[in-house]
């Protein structure tokens, strides 16, 4: 699987990612706002011909067209590469309906056409897959599976064929682009994985289509971007208390985890940070040890005072369930700090503490599993992920991070975010307690919550790619502050550009 740092670039701005029927009725509404039909298809096939010619030089082209639009978009690129030289042939699944868009396309196409079959596309140099579009309804098989697999370089117009742009899944068989050209706006399967991988290189073209568009369809699903939050300001009076303090109950064996996610509250920017051994918390020295724990980061607080005492300084605001805690100590404190009132990321072992019962999360602030944890808790998610992810943050009413090399974030009013920012060397131990701190540091200075999920998840990812290859998760948080300090990040800093 391969990693592109640059791939989120071009969507600060645009981070809105509609589903192919979100797709269609942007399609629908433009010509109502002035833009008909034929004219994006023109723009859509210009923009093809563009990101091909300056990334491939020419040579024997087969389009493959499809009935719909985006068989029209590949009739429209054929002929403008034609028109620059390059030998192009066509090959039609099937005819564009009589009257449609794609008909009006295909017949300002006079060059040579050959059949769809699996021969034309080996011998071809370059293939263009424009047989059907994200919005797939049927597993690609038969005829149109055997042409694609046999293409040996392929430019994919919208998705490669096969790929459901709504989920990221395969739908039958999908052959990988090198190269994927895309308009308005990405969708969602552009950058959830397996689809993700399939769309290589992806291009993301304006094709005129009148911004009102997104007025009327309001999408609630984006691109983790900076443009998406506002980190917190910090102020002339600031102070430790004004920036907030977070607690971290700390386990009695993988003492590691807590300090982790201590630490990591303290660089997101907390004013005071405390570890609370669960053992002392709860009134059994047995449980746990402070000594431990004092051994640590001299800047964390260490307090063994009990659960009771430390819950009635309402300053005490944020707290962090799980990292290390146990599944029997998690689902013993869990309750009691919701019961609070307080602000609580459960991390970890609270998902074995609930296994089966995931209305015991109910209350919480945010709940940051991973696949594992969160079949465990609420069931596999199946082949939809963001589906599954809205529905355990409607189900909790807390924001739910589903982690993964294409981490999802969902909260309780629909809106989800998707992060594309994690190589795949922050897949090491203890970086989801990395994850939880960051959360929860971010809480603690005042942001809304799906907001500080999406930021701690953003700058995590990038400062893992940031620390580099060979990655500990110790060197996860030195990078926060390259992260924090590289210029887009300044910028929703209020800082300025550096």
């Amino acid at each position: 699987m391969s990693f592109n740092p640059n791939r989120l670039r071009p969507l600060l701005g645009r981070a809105e990612l509609l589903t192919p029927a979100e797709m269609a009725r942007a399609d629908a509404a433009a010509p109502t706002l002035g833009v008909p039909g034929p004219v994006l298809m023109e723009n859509a096939g210009r923009a093809l011909a563009r990101a091909i010619a300056t990334r491939i030089r020419p040579c024997r082209t087969l389009v493959l067209a499809g009935p719909g639009n985006n068989g029209g978009d590949g009739y429209v690129v054929a002929r403008l590469l034609a028109d620059q030289g390059w030998p192009v042939t066509v090959a039609a699944l099937a005819p564009p309906r009589p009257g449609s868009d794609a008909a009006g396309a295909a017949a300002h196409w006079h060059g040579p056409i050959t059949r769809f079959s699996p021969e034309e596309a080996a011998r071809a140099e370059l293939v263009i897959d424009a047989v059907f579009g994200a919005g797939l309804s049927r597993d690609v098989d038969g005829l149109a599976a055997e042409t694609l697999k046999a293409a040996r370089r392929i430019v994919a117009v919208d998705v490669p064929s096969g790929l459901d742009g709504e989920t990221g899944a395969i739908r039958g068989t999908a052959a990988p682009a090198e190269l994927t050209v895309t308009f308005f706006r990405l969708k969602p399967g552009h950058l959830l994985l397996p689809g993700r991988d399939l769309c290589g290189d992806t291009v993301l073209a304006d094709i005129g289509m009148p911004p009102g568009v997104l007025g009327q369809i309001d999408p609630q699903t984006f691109a983790n971007v900076p443009s998406l939050w506002t980190l917190p300001h910090l102020a002339t009076e600031s102070h430790k208390y004004t920036r907030g303090h977070v607690t971290v109950l700390g386990g009695a064996t993988m003492t590691g985890a807590a300090r982790l996610a201590a630490d990591a509250a303290r660089h997101a920017g907390a004013g005071l940070v405390t570890i609370a051994p669960i053992g002392a918390a709860l009134g059994s020295a047995a449980l746990g040890s402070a000594d431990v724990y004092r051994a640590g980061s001299p800047g964390t607080i260490v307090s063994d005072e009990p659960l009771a005492t430390l819950l009635a300084d309402q300053r005490r605001a944020v707290w962090v369930c799980g990292p290390g805690l146990g599944p029997d100590a998690a689902h013993a404190t869990l309750p009691t700090l919701l019961a609070a009132g307080r602000t609580v990321v459960g991390d970890a072992d609270v998902f074995s503490a609930f296994a089966g019962h995931p209305e015991g999360l109910k209350g919480a602030t945010v709940l940051t599993p991973h696949a594992g944890e969160f079949t465990r808790a609420f069931g596999a998610p199946g082949a939809d992920r963001v589906a599954a992810t809205r529905a355990a943050a409607r189900l909790t009413g807390a924001v739910v991070l589903l982690k993964g090399p294409d981490t999802i974030v969902a909260a309780p009013d629909g809106r989800v975010a998707i992060n594309a920012s994690a190589p795949l060397w922050l897949a090491t131990a203890g970086a989801g307690d990395v994850l939880a701190g960051l959360i929860a540091g971010l809480l603690a200075q005042g942001m809304p919550a799906w907001e500080a999920t999406c930021a701690a998840a953003y700058l995590h990812g990038r400062a893992a790619f940031l620390a580099g290859p060979g990655l500990v998760v110790e060197d996860l948080l030195p990078a926060l502050r390259l992260a924090i300090g590289e210029p887009e990040i300044h910028a929703h800093f209020g800082l300025g550009r550096l």
